[in-house]
């Protein structure tokens, strides 16, 4: 648990232009969808014994499992980013004299400390970690809830406008759970191979749905108020999420308050700290050369990028959150699309794979139909979405700004074609 849900669940009023009820529905259902393959492979690390982008060579093969790793480590380093951003904003609204750029190294090298010492570190303090954050959003939402300020009715709108809306807080939403997917495994991997895969399943998904739909729920009650709230509106424009928070807690427990903020963005090292580590695995899944580099040199490396990226990306916040989230939601509908195929169609069972060939080419599926439908899934996402940079045709059918259906179509033409291909290359190569 990180103050980066409460974030995520803040931006349906402001960016989205989303009312209380409809960012719940959203928050409840698709984070339920998004939080299932999240689960599940957590059960492969387990099961398996393998990182999450060496795991995807047994589906993709050796070497489009590279551009995986290439793709999954811009994605962390992204994520990372804003994240520090965040804490940079959660650090201003306590001392408005303190530079980002001075809240974001700091917010980065917490977290490259404790990706520095690997997984049994961060194991330790992700177990007690959540409990400070924990405490204090349920402060925040007793605070809030006396304020008299939630407005629950903000009205519902109607037509292309919402559904364009609701198409695009979906894919941001989808992008925040269903993202964690892509390096899951690397956090199940030292669990016993004997263990029942139900209890790592339902763990793993309560584990995460249950904190994250919290803090997004009580993030998009308090963005309510900066509808006509003047003052919420003004901390908000002034200090993004660090002013709204300080807005609802300041008036009434004043420096305890500042204490409460100052928690909160520690808290987002929960997140970045994973992240980082996870970076490290990614470049040591390239090859041989990129493996024989010690981890913490690319821990190192991967620090610096963020730094580099985060530091010009703190005047506009939300809207670097909400893109990220939402490629990070594109890839991993494409990724998902491709596995869960496999698994379930051809594979059936974990005592299918044979994990030992991890390392050798020759011996994995040559991944020929995984590529395609990989490059298939790109096009349906390309017909999808909806940025500012870019709208697929498909989305301008669902209003005028383009309703981003990206990541659904991502998932169903990476499904199909791969369901499709996949028999005629086990039938011609064998494997």
């Amino acid at each position: 648990m990180s103050v980066t849900a409460f974030t995520m669940g803040a931006i349906a009023v402001p960016v989205f232009g989303l009312g209380f009820v409809d960012s719940a529905l959203i928050i409840i259902l698709i984070n339920f969808v998004g939080a299932l393959p999240v689960a599940l492979f957590c059960c492969f690390g387990a099961k398996l014994g393998l990182r999450q982008m060496v795991l995807s060579r047994l589906f993709f093969g050796y070497y489009m499992s590279k551009l995986l790793a290439v793709i999954q480590m811009v994605i962390c380093i992204s994520w990372t980013s804003i994240s520090a951003v965040m804490g940079a904003q959660l650090f201003h609204a306590v001392n408005p004299s303190m530079p980002g750029w001075a809240g974001i190294l700091l917010t980065i090298l917490l977290s490259f400390l404790l990706g520095l010492f690997g997984y049994k570190v961060i194991h330790a303090y992700e177990r007690w970690a959540w409990l400070p954050c924990m405490v204090i959003l349920v402060i925040v939402m007793g605070v809030f809830a006396s304020s008299g300020r939630f407005n629950s009715l903000l009205p519902l709108s109607t037509g292309p406008p919402e559904v364009s809306s609701v198409l695009s807080y979906c894919s941001g939403i989808w992008g925040y759970m269903a993202g964690w997917a892509s390096f899951a495994a690397d956090y199940s991997v030292y669990q016993r191979s004997s263990r029942s895969v139900a209890p790592i399943f339902l763990w793993s998904f309560a584990g995460l749905y249950a904190p994250t739909v919290f803090g997004e729920l009580l993030g998009a009650a308090i963005a309510t108020a900066t509808v006509h709230e003047k003052d919420y509106l003004t901390a908000y424009s002034d200090s993004g999420i660090g002013g709204l928070l300080a807005a609802v807690l300041r008036p009434v427990l004043g420096r305890f308050g500042d204490f409460c903020i100052v928690v909160l963005a520690l808290s987002i090292v929960a997140g970045t700290c994973a992240s980082i580590y996870s970076i490290s695995f990614s470049l040591q899944a390239l090859g041989q050369a990129t493996h024989r580099i010690p981890r913490f040199l690319w821990t190192v490396v991967g620090v610096g990028v963020c730094a580099a990226i985060a530091i010009p990306a703190y005047d506009s916040f939300a809207t670097w959150l909400s893109n990220i989230a939402v490629v990070l939601g594109y890839f991993t509908s494409i990724y998902v699309g491709v596995l869960l195929p496999e698994h379930f169609v051809f594979r059936r069972s974990f005592s299918a794979y044979q994990a030992d060939y991890f390392d050798k080419p020759k011996a994995l599926a040559p991944g020929y139909a995984a590529s395609l439908a990989f490059a298939i899934g790109i096009v349906g996402v390309a017909l999808g979405m909806a940025q500012a940079w870019y709208t697929g045709p498909i989305s301008r059918l669902c209003g005028d700004d383009g309703g981003d259906i990206g990541f659904l179509l991502g998932l169903g033409f990476s499904l199909v074609s791969y369901v499709t291909l996949r028999p005629f290359e086990r039938r011609y190569f064998g494997r």
